[in-house]
């Protein structure tokens, strides 16, 4: 009797199936990880083009203020003693500042020309991180899987906003520093200049001033202080809710086995909460001091 080769073949179709299911994860997963490198990538090229425009802002504004004071060295030396040559050291002060921010400002031209601009790399990165988010998210996943989704993205809202905490703690600290500094070096400057004759003393003294005003009015128009502290404040909220979550204590200790999905849908509700507060303290710290002030003012330093 002749074999009936249709005995196997629901076998035969289960492996096709598990062999073409098998290749389709191999791709997913190779897809993943190329998208991942991709994102790296557009990191690391923001990251370039961000450094080369700080340094590009510090050597224009160096360049500037050094031309400035030259110019402003030059004429009072002119109008009070008649001699411009009084101010000599001081212009060749200026001029080697000047040389030295026009070298960087050559040197960040030639090294940026490779990199795109900062509008490009934002949005390249952006268009990165969307295409690594559909991989993950492509199946159409049901709401429980999109809020563990959220779980573990919302890590990366916690780190952004430390890292903007530490940033404006310590541009507060630096002018705080230099307002300390300038207040000391104007004290002794002051006390040194005995005559009215223009001298180096004077023209110090005249710097100093004009940095510690300077640093004082971007202290208060901006509130750096206040703006790490709110940021530290909601980064510190949400890791706490993260740690409840992850352990099953506080607001989530109720949560048993099984009651995942409750916890979850919790969990995200409060992270919402407290990222919609930080957004509405920030708008409150962009306002005019006469129009509106933060619910919450941090402690004094």
């Amino acid at each position: 009797m002749a074999r009936d080769f249709d005995d196997d073949a629901p076998r035969r179709i289960q492996d096709a199936d598990d062999l073409i299911n098998a290749r389709k994860r191999d791709a997913d997963e190779r897809m993943y990880v190329v998208t991942t490198n991709l994102v790296i990538d557009a990191q690391e090229q923001l990251a370039r083009r961000r450094l080369l425009d700080r340094i590009w802002r510090a050597g224009a504004v160096l360049s500037w203020l050094s031309l400035l004071a030259a110019v402003i060295g030059t004429g009072i030396a002119w109008g009070t003693t008649g001699d411009p040559a009084r101010f000599v050291v001081g212009d060749l002060i200026c001029g080697g500042l000047l040389l030295m921010s026009l070298l960087t400002l050559v040197g960040v031209y030639f090294a940026g020309r490779n990199v795109s601009s900062l509008q490009r790399c934002e949005a390249h990165l952006a268009s990165q991180q969307e295409s690594l988010w559909q991989q993950k998210v492509k199946n159409s996943p049901d709401v429980d899987d999109r809020r563990k989704l959220y779980r573990e993205e919302v890590t990366a809202a916690v780190e952004q906003y430390q890292a903007d905490s530490r940033k404006y703690r310590r541009v507060h600290n630096g002018l705080q520093t230099l307002i300390m500094i300038g207040s000391a070096s104007t004290t002794t400057i002051a006390a040194l200049d005995t005559g009215k004759e223009l001298t180096w003393q004077s023209v110090t003294l005249t710097a100093i001033s004009f940095a510690i005003t300077v640093a004082a009015m971007f202290t208060g128009y901006y509130k750096f202080r206040e703006r790490s502290y709110f940021l530290q404040q909601t980064a510190d909220a949400i890791e706490e809710e993260v740690n409840a979550v992850r352990l099953g204590i506080g607001h989530y200790g109720e949560y048993g086995p099984g009651r995942e999905d409750e916890a979850l849908k919790k969990f995200t509700q409060r992270v919402e909460d407290h990222r919609n507060e930080q957004r509405r303290r920030q708008q409150q710290l962009d306002q005019p001091a006469d129009q509106a002030a933060p619910s919450s003012q941090p402690p004094a330093a």
